[in-house]
Protein backbone atom coordinates (compact mmCIF):
# COMPACT_ATOMS: atom_id res chain seq x y z
CA UNK A 1 0.00 0.00 0.00
CA UNK A 2 2.81 2.41 0.93
CA UNK A 3 4.67 1.69 -2.31
CA UNK A 4 1.46 2.26 -4.27
CA UNK A 5 0.87 5.71 -2.74
CA UNK A 6 4.46 6.82 -3.24
CA UNK A 7 4.52 5.37 -6.75
CA UNK A 8 1.30 7.15 -7.71
CA UNK A 9 2.72 10.54 -6.71
CA UNK A 10 5.89 9.84 -8.69
CA UNK A 11 3.88 8.83 -11.77
CA UNK A 12 1.84 12.05 -11.60
CA UNK A 13 5.09 14.01 -11.26
CA UNK A 14 6.62 12.25 -14.27
CA UNK A 15 3.50 12.85 -16.35
CA UNK A 16 3.53 16.59 -15.59
CA UNK A 17 7.25 17.02 -16.30
CA UNK A 18 6.82 14.88 -19.42
CA UNK A 19 4.07 17.23 -20.54
CA UNK A 20 6.43 20.19 -20.15
CA UNK A 21 9.08 18.36 -22.19
CA UNK A 22 6.47 17.76 -24.88
CA UNK A 23 5.57 21.46 -24.80
CA UNK A 24 9.23 22.45 -25.01
CA UNK A 25 9.63 20.28 -28.12
CA UNK A 26 6.62 21.96 -29.72
CA UNK A 27 8.10 25.44 -29.39
CA UNK A 28 9.70 26.74 -32.57
CA UNK A 29 12.88 28.76 -32.39
CA UNK A 30 12.51 32.23 -33.83
CA UNK A 31 15.16 33.26 -36.35
CA UNK A 32 16.32 36.78 -37.01
CA UNK A 33 16.04 38.24 -40.48
CA UNK A 34 16.23 41.67 -42.08
CA UNK A 35 13.32 43.78 -40.91
CA UNK A 36 12.55 47.51 -40.86
CA UNK A 37 12.30 48.50 -37.16
CA UNK A 38 8.94 49.98 -36.20
CA UNK A 39 8.29 49.24 -32.54
CA UNK A 40 9.23 51.98 -30.06
CA UNK A 41 10.48 50.71 -26.67
CA UNK A 42 10.76 52.23 -23.23
CA UNK A 43 13.33 50.15 -21.33
CA UNK A 44 12.29 50.21 -17.67
CA UNK A 45 14.79 49.33 -14.94
CA UNK A 46 13.63 49.56 -11.31
CA UNK A 47 16.64 49.69 -9.00
CA UNK A 48 17.71 49.96 -5.39
CA UNK A 49 21.40 50.22 -4.48
CA UNK A 50 22.77 48.89 -7.78
CA UNK A 51 25.71 51.24 -8.21
CA UNK A 52 28.14 48.42 -8.99
CA UNK A 53 25.90 46.72 -11.57
CA UNK A 54 24.66 49.71 -13.55
CA UNK A 55 27.80 50.42 -15.62
CA UNK A 56 27.67 46.93 -17.13
CA UNK A 57 23.95 47.08 -17.89
CA UNK A 58 24.11 50.56 -19.40
CA UNK A 59 27.14 49.59 -21.48
CA UNK A 60 25.26 46.60 -22.92
CA UNK A 61 22.27 48.85 -23.66
CA UNK A 62 24.56 51.36 -25.41
CA UNK A 63 25.58 48.60 -27.84
CA UNK A 64 22.00 47.88 -28.93
CA UNK A 65 21.58 47.64 -32.68
CA UNK A 66 18.37 49.64 -32.86
CA UNK A 67 17.34 53.15 -34.02
CA UNK A 68 17.99 55.66 -31.24
CA UNK A 69 14.76 57.52 -31.91
CA UNK A 70 12.77 54.36 -31.07
CA UNK A 71 14.36 53.79 -27.66
CA UNK A 72 14.29 55.47 -24.27
CA UNK A 73 15.68 54.20 -20.97
CA UNK A 74 13.84 54.88 -17.71
CA UNK A 75 15.66 54.09 -14.47
CA UNK A 76 13.40 54.11 -11.42
CA UNK A 77 15.19 54.76 -8.13
CA UNK A 78 13.44 52.86 -5.34
CA UNK A 79 14.83 54.77 -2.36
CA UNK A 80 18.48 53.87 -2.93
CA UNK A 81 20.95 54.60 -0.16
CA UNK A 82 23.77 54.99 -2.71
CA UNK A 83 24.40 58.03 -4.86
CA UNK A 84 24.17 57.14 -8.52
CA UNK A 85 24.56 59.33 -11.59
CA UNK A 86 24.68 58.62 -15.32
CA UNK A 87 27.52 60.39 -17.06
CA UNK A 88 26.54 59.62 -20.65
CA UNK A 89 23.96 57.60 -22.57
CA UNK A 90 23.65 56.76 -26.26
CA UNK A 91 19.87 56.60 -25.92
CA UNK A 92 17.45 59.01 -24.29
CA UNK A 93 17.66 58.32 -20.56
CA UNK A 94 15.89 59.60 -17.49
CA UNK A 95 16.15 58.73 -13.81
CA UNK A 96 12.94 59.10 -11.80
CA UNK A 97 11.96 58.44 -8.22
CA UNK A 98 9.65 55.60 -7.29
CA UNK A 99 6.17 56.55 -6.14
CA UNK A 100 5.22 54.13 -3.37
CA UNK A 101 1.53 53.32 -3.10
CA UNK A 102 1.36 49.58 -2.38
CA UNK A 103 3.19 46.71 -0.68
CA UNK A 104 5.12 46.07 -3.89
CA UNK A 105 8.01 48.50 -4.52
CA UNK A 106 8.86 46.99 -7.89
CA UNK A 107 5.30 47.16 -9.23
CA UNK A 108 5.06 50.75 -8.03
CA UNK A 109 8.33 51.53 -9.81
CA UNK A 110 7.14 50.05 -13.10
CA UNK A 111 3.85 51.94 -12.87
CA UNK A 112 5.73 55.17 -12.16
CA UNK A 113 7.84 54.58 -15.28
CA UNK A 114 4.79 53.82 -17.43
CA UNK A 115 3.26 57.12 -16.38
CA UNK A 116 6.15 59.04 -17.97
CA UNK A 117 7.03 56.59 -20.77
CA UNK A 118 6.68 58.14 -24.23
CA UNK A 119 7.01 54.95 -26.31
CA UNK A 120 4.42 52.33 -27.23
CA UNK A 121 6.07 49.28 -25.67
CA UNK A 122 7.41 48.74 -22.15
CA UNK A 123 10.28 46.27 -21.80
CA UNK A 124 11.57 45.53 -18.32
CA UNK A 125 14.91 44.25 -17.16
CA UNK A 126 16.99 44.35 -13.96
CA UNK A 127 20.04 46.37 -13.01
CA UNK A 128 22.21 43.26 -12.63
CA UNK A 129 21.48 42.07 -16.17
CA UNK A 130 23.22 42.23 -19.54
CA UNK A 131 21.37 42.49 -22.86
CA UNK A 132 22.54 41.50 -26.33
CA UNK A 133 22.96 43.90 -29.26
CA UNK A 134 19.96 42.46 -31.18
CA UNK A 135 17.71 42.28 -28.11
CA UNK A 136 15.26 44.92 -29.32
CA UNK A 137 15.62 44.02 -33.00
CA UNK A 138 14.44 40.45 -32.50
CA UNK A 139 11.61 41.61 -30.21
CA UNK A 140 10.49 44.08 -32.87
CA UNK A 141 10.50 41.43 -35.59
CA UNK A 142 8.59 38.96 -33.39
CA UNK A 143 5.98 41.57 -32.46
CA UNK A 144 5.47 42.64 -36.07
CA UNK A 145 5.19 39.10 -37.42
CA UNK A 146 2.82 37.85 -34.72
CA UNK A 147 0.79 40.97 -33.83
CA UNK A 148 1.13 40.41 -30.09
CA UNK A 149 0.59 42.68 -27.10
CA UNK A 150 2.77 40.85 -24.57
CA UNK A 151 6.02 38.93 -25.04
CA UNK A 152 8.17 36.97 -22.58
CA UNK A 153 11.65 35.69 -23.33
CA UNK A 154 14.56 33.77 -21.86
CA UNK A 155 16.89 34.60 -18.99
CA UNK A 156 20.11 32.80 -18.07
CA UNK A 157 22.83 33.13 -15.46
CA UNK A 158 26.26 34.56 -16.15
CA UNK A 159 28.51 31.47 -15.70
CA UNK A 160 30.49 31.20 -12.46
CA UNK A 161 32.52 28.43 -10.88
CA UNK A 162 31.59 26.48 -7.77
CA UNK A 163 28.80 24.28 -6.47
CA UNK A 164 26.54 27.15 -5.36
CA UNK A 165 26.50 28.67 -8.84
CA UNK A 166 26.03 25.27 -10.47
CA UNK A 167 23.15 24.42 -8.12
CA UNK A 168 21.23 27.63 -8.69
CA UNK A 169 21.90 27.41 -12.42
CA UNK A 170 20.26 23.97 -12.55
CA UNK A 171 17.33 25.26 -10.49
CA UNK A 172 17.00 28.30 -12.76
CA UNK A 173 17.18 26.14 -15.89
CA UNK A 174 14.32 24.03 -14.53
CA UNK A 175 12.21 27.19 -14.15
CA UNK A 176 13.08 28.36 -17.65
CA UNK A 177 12.31 24.91 -19.02
CA UNK A 178 8.94 24.90 -17.27
CA UNK A 179 8.23 28.38 -18.63
CA UNK A 180 9.00 27.43 -22.22
CA UNK A 181 7.22 24.09 -21.91
CA UNK A 182 4.06 25.69 -20.51
CA UNK A 183 3.90 28.03 -23.50
CA UNK A 184 4.30 25.00 -25.75
CA UNK A 185 1.17 23.36 -24.33
CA UNK A 186 -0.77 26.64 -24.30
CA UNK A 187 -0.77 26.84 -20.50
CA UNK A 188 1.62 29.75 -19.85
CA UNK A 189 1.74 30.77 -16.22
CA UNK A 190 5.30 31.96 -15.59
CA UNK A 191 7.85 34.39 -17.02
CA UNK A 192 10.74 36.53 -15.79
CA UNK A 193 10.56 40.30 -15.35
CA UNK A 194 14.22 40.58 -16.34
CA UNK A 195 13.08 40.00 -19.94
CA UNK A 196 9.41 40.89 -20.35
CA UNK A 197 7.62 43.27 -22.73
CA UNK A 198 4.09 44.51 -23.27
CA UNK A 199 2.37 47.38 -24.99
CA UNK A 200 1.54 50.32 -22.77
CA UNK A 201 -2.06 50.27 -23.99
CA UNK A 202 -2.45 46.57 -23.15
CA UNK A 203 -1.08 47.18 -19.65
CA UNK A 204 -3.75 49.83 -19.12
CA UNK A 205 -6.49 47.58 -20.54
CA UNK A 206 -5.49 44.93 -17.98
CA UNK A 207 -5.62 47.54 -15.19
CA UNK A 208 -1.95 46.93 -14.58
CA UNK A 209 -1.09 45.25 -11.30
CA UNK A 210 -4.48 45.87 -9.77
CA UNK A 211 -5.59 42.84 -7.78
CA UNK A 212 -2.15 41.58 -6.77
CA UNK A 213 -0.22 44.60 -5.52
CA UNK A 214 -0.45 43.35 -1.94
CA UNK A 215 2.19 40.74 -2.86
CA UNK A 216 5.65 42.31 -2.94
CA UNK A 217 6.94 40.53 -6.04
CA UNK A 218 5.20 39.11 -9.09
CA UNK A 219 5.29 42.06 -11.47
CA UNK A 220 5.83 39.46 -14.18
CA UNK A 221 3.79 36.29 -13.48
CA UNK A 222 0.61 37.96 -12.23
CA UNK A 223 0.49 40.31 -15.20
CA UNK A 224 1.13 37.40 -17.57
CA UNK A 225 -1.60 35.27 -16.00
CA UNK A 226 -4.04 38.16 -16.12
CA UNK A 227 -3.30 38.66 -19.82
CA UNK A 228 -3.63 34.94 -20.60
CA UNK A 229 -7.01 34.80 -18.84
CA UNK A 230 -8.29 37.69 -20.97
CA UNK A 231 -6.70 37.33 -24.41
CA UNK A 232 -4.26 34.39 -24.61
CA UNK A 233 -3.67 34.86 -28.35
CA UNK A 234 -2.05 38.24 -27.68
CA UNK A 235 0.65 36.64 -25.48
CA UNK A 236 3.75 34.89 -26.83
CA UNK A 237 7.16 33.55 -25.86
CA UNK A 238 10.13 34.65 -27.95
CA UNK A 239 12.35 31.57 -28.21
CA UNK A 240 15.46 33.12 -29.67
CA UNK A 241 19.10 33.14 -28.66
CA UNK A 242 19.39 36.83 -29.62
CA UNK A 243 16.73 37.83 -27.09
CA UNK A 244 18.25 36.06 -24.06
CA UNK A 245 19.14 38.32 -21.13
CA UNK A 246 21.91 37.28 -18.71
CA UNK A 247 21.68 37.93 -14.98
CA UNK A 248 24.05 37.41 -12.04
CA UNK A 249 23.72 34.44 -9.67
CA UNK A 250 23.51 35.26 -5.97
CA UNK A 251 26.60 35.14 -3.79
CA UNK A 252 25.63 32.89 -0.86
CA UNK A 253 23.15 30.23 0.27
CA UNK A 254 21.19 32.56 2.54
CA UNK A 255 20.56 34.98 -0.30
CA UNK A 256 19.58 32.10 -2.59
CA UNK A 257 17.12 30.75 -0.03
CA UNK A 258 15.54 34.20 0.47
CA UNK A 259 15.27 34.73 -3.29
CA UNK A 260 13.61 31.37 -3.88
CA UNK A 261 11.22 31.95 -0.96
CA UNK A 262 10.22 35.24 -2.56
CA UNK A 263 9.58 33.48 -5.87
CA UNK A 264 7.71 30.59 -4.25
CA UNK A 265 5.50 32.92 -2.19
CA UNK A 266 3.83 34.07 -5.41
CA UNK A 267 2.39 30.63 -6.21
CA UNK A 268 -0.47 30.93 -3.71
CA UNK A 269 -1.64 34.03 -5.56
CA UNK A 270 -1.67 32.41 -9.01
CA UNK A 271 -4.86 32.78 -11.03
CA UNK A 272 -3.62 29.99 -13.32
CA UNK A 273 -5.11 26.66 -12.26
CA UNK A 274 -2.41 24.82 -14.20
CA UNK A 275 0.30 26.86 -12.49
CA UNK A 276 -1.09 26.05 -9.03
CA UNK A 277 -1.46 22.39 -9.92
CA UNK A 278 2.09 22.14 -11.26
CA UNK A 279 3.49 23.83 -8.15
CA UNK A 280 1.61 21.30 -6.01
CA UNK A 281 2.82 18.35 -8.12
CA UNK A 282 6.47 19.50 -7.99
CA UNK A 283 6.20 19.97 -4.23
CA UNK A 284 4.61 16.52 -3.89
CA UNK A 285 7.26 14.88 -6.06
CA UNK A 286 10.09 16.32 -4.00
CA UNK A 287 8.38 15.58 -0.69
CA UNK A 288 7.78 11.95 -1.64
CA UNK A 289 11.44 11.68 -2.70
CA UNK A 290 12.47 12.78 0.81
CA UNK A 291 9.99 10.44 2.49
CA UNK A 292 11.19 7.56 0.32
CA UNK A 293 14.78 8.32 1.28
CA UNK A 294 14.08 8.15 5.03
CA UNK A 295 11.82 5.11 4.68
CA UNK A 296 14.64 3.37 2.85
CA UNK A 297 17.13 4.34 5.58
CA UNK A 298 14.76 2.88 8.18
CA UNK A 299 14.41 -0.32 6.19
CA UNK A 300 10.70 0.21 5.60
CA UNK A 301 10.96 0.79 1.84
CA UNK A 302 12.63 -1.78 -0.37
CA UNK A 303 15.96 -0.57 -1.76
CA UNK A 304 15.10 -1.56 -5.34
CA UNK A 305 11.88 0.45 -5.22
CA UNK A 306 13.70 3.47 -3.77
CA UNK A 307 16.41 3.30 -6.43
CA UNK A 308 13.71 3.04 -9.11
CA UNK A 309 12.06 6.22 -7.79
CA UNK A 310 15.41 8.03 -7.69
CA UNK A 311 16.33 6.93 -11.22
CA UNK A 312 12.98 7.85 -12.75
CA UNK A 313 12.94 11.31 -11.18
CA UNK A 314 16.54 11.95 -12.16
CA UNK A 315 15.95 10.89 -15.78
CA UNK A 316 12.78 12.95 -16.32
CA UNK A 317 14.33 16.02 -14.68
CA UNK A 318 17.54 15.58 -16.66
CA UNK A 319 15.58 15.40 -19.92
CA UNK A 320 14.00 18.83 -19.35
CA UNK A 321 17.24 20.30 -18.00
CA UNK A 322 19.27 19.00 -20.94
CA UNK A 323 16.90 20.52 -23.50
CA UNK A 324 16.86 23.85 -21.67
CA UNK A 325 20.62 23.93 -21.16
CA UNK A 326 21.14 23.13 -24.83
CA UNK A 327 19.05 26.13 -25.85
CA UNK A 328 20.80 28.49 -23.42
CA UNK A 329 24.21 26.95 -24.17
CA UNK A 330 24.70 26.38 -20.45
CA UNK A 331 26.79 23.66 -18.81
CA UNK A 332 25.17 21.09 -16.53
CA UNK A 333 27.59 20.71 -13.62
CA UNK A 334 27.31 18.84 -10.31
CA UNK A 335 24.14 17.15 -11.58
CA UNK A 336 24.21 14.18 -9.21
CA UNK A 337 25.01 16.18 -6.07
CA UNK A 338 22.42 18.82 -6.98
CA UNK A 339 19.72 16.22 -7.67
CA UNK A 340 20.27 14.75 -4.19
CA UNK A 341 20.20 18.13 -2.44
CA UNK A 342 17.44 19.73 -4.50
CA UNK A 343 14.39 17.92 -3.01
CA UNK A 344 15.40 19.03 0.51
CA UNK A 345 16.07 22.59 -0.63
CA UNK A 346 12.87 22.81 -2.69
CA UNK A 347 10.59 21.49 0.05
CA UNK A 348 12.20 23.76 2.66
CA UNK A 349 11.65 26.78 0.40
CA UNK A 350 8.04 25.80 -0.32
CA UNK A 351 7.11 25.23 3.33
CA UNK A 352 8.88 28.37 4.56
CA UNK A 353 7.22 30.49 1.84
CA UNK A 354 3.79 29.59 3.25
CA UNK A 355 4.49 30.94 6.72
CA UNK A 356 7.77 32.87 6.86
CA UNK A 357 8.88 36.35 5.90
CA UNK A 358 11.64 37.15 3.45
CA UNK A 359 14.12 39.94 2.79
CA UNK A 360 14.57 41.68 -0.54
CA UNK A 361 16.89 44.58 -1.35
CA UNK A 362 17.43 45.33 2.33
CA UNK A 363 13.73 45.24 3.21
CA UNK A 364 11.64 42.65 5.04
CA UNK A 365 8.33 41.50 3.62
CA UNK A 366 5.57 39.48 5.25
CA UNK A 367 3.83 36.60 3.52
Amino acid sequence: MLELILGTVFIIYILFIGQLIYGFNRMKRFSKKEFTPKTSFSIVVPFRNEKENFPNLLHSISLLNYPKELVEVILVDDDSEEVFSVQYSVFSLKVIKNIRKSNSPKKDAIEAAIQVAKNDWIITTDADCLVQKDWLSIYDQYIQENELEMVASGVCYVPKNGFLSAFQNLDFLSLQGATIGSFGINQPFMCNGANFAYSKQFFKELNGFQGNNSIASGDDVFLLQKAVSVTPKKVGFLLSKESIVATKPVENWTELFQQRVRWASKSTGYSSVYGKLLALVVFGGNLVWILSFFLWLLGILDQNIFMLFVALKFLIDFNLLFKTANFFESKLQYMLASSLLYPFFSVAVAVYSLFGNYSWKGRNFKK
